[in-house]
């Protein structure tokens, strides 16, 4: 039975209930299943399991509540320009509750081709092994977690506000270096 957290997050003036518990750098990746939103190569609802379909590559994990909110367009955007310059060896994956072919739509609308989407929508499995699942909403917390080509944890960060981004700069370097590793 998963952790119930009434003091992490709020969702307007009330907190949400955040299920699990929070994975820390050092600790080995959980690995998840979901279905494909728009990935390269991948079927539209396809199950894939990303961790093992990057293997040997560094992962960005990008948790956003929805690609339809400001928020979330704006994150996914600014990840998508800044993959055009980190090479092969990254990849960034971005996971939300949105069905598929939403991701696969607004993807093609806003012209994201570098980043990849999957979807949380059937057994939230992502989000209760990253504990970024908001129960009130069955919507991710937002969080990023880069994943070492060692498959463990190197960054993890989870936002206090759903309408905060990440540092964007500290996401990227800790990437870069990981490819070094």
């Amino acid at each position: 039975m998963m952790i119930e957290r009434t003091d992490v997050i709020k969702l307007g003036d009330k907190f949400a209930t955040i299920l699990g518990e929070d994975v820390k750098v050092g600790e080995p990746a959980p690995r998840f299943k979901a279905q494909v939103g728009a990935w390269p190569g991948q079927n539209l609802w396809a199950e894939i399991d990303p961790l093992a379909a990057t293997a040997g590559k560094v992962r960005i994990l990008a948790a956003v509540p929805s690609l339809s909110t400001s928020t979330c367009d704006a994150e996914t955007r600014r990840f998508n320009e800044a993959a055009a310059g980190l090479g092969d060896d990254i990849r960034i994956i971005t996971i939300s509750a949105d069905l598929p072919p939403t991701q696969k739509n607004w993807c093609a609308a806003a012209g994201v081709e570098r980043v990849y989407t999957v979807s949380d929508h059937m057994d939230m499995d992502f989000a209760a092994k990253y504990a970024t699942w908001m129960k009130e909403r069955r919507w991710h917390r937002r969080a990023v977690f880069v994943v070492g080509k060692d498959d463990r944890l190197h960054y993890v960060a989870y936002m206090p506000a759903l309408g905060e981004q990440p540092n964007y700069d500290e996401v990227l370097d800790i990437a870069r270096k990981q490819v070094a590793a």
